[in-house]
């Protein structure tokens, strides 16, 4: 009887929860269809200097894994709709991050 309880509540405690970013930051919700193609986002942010090694989506953002403009290694999250840099960090320190409002 207790290890069917412990397993239910273990159950709920792991399903029961809403699904979070795993990431540095969270893009407000976006309709999907408005999103730029991870194709068009990588021509944008060639032609800004950056080369882009990898691109995932994570926290309703799309997430950059290549070099920036000056050269660094590092992890940017953009605005799946306009391609604007939310945040750019570097081995888990912050180098920019744009103003909340």
């Amino acid at each position: 009887m207790k290890r069917t309880l412990w397993t239910a509540m273990t159950v709920a405690l792991l399903f029961g929860t809403s699904a979070s970013a795993t990431g540095l930051y969270s893009c407000e919700a976006t309709t999907q269809s408005d999103w730029l193609s991870s194709e068009e986002l990588t021509e944008k942010l060639k032609g800004d200097g950056w080369t882009v090694r990898r691109m995932k989506v994570d926290g309703g953002c799309w997430e950059v894994y290549g070099t920036d403009p000056e050269g660094r290694r590092v992890e940017g999250y953009f605005h799946p709709v306009t391609g604007d840099v939310k945040l750019i960090a570097q081995r888990g320190t912050i180098l920019f991050r744009a103003d909340e409002k």
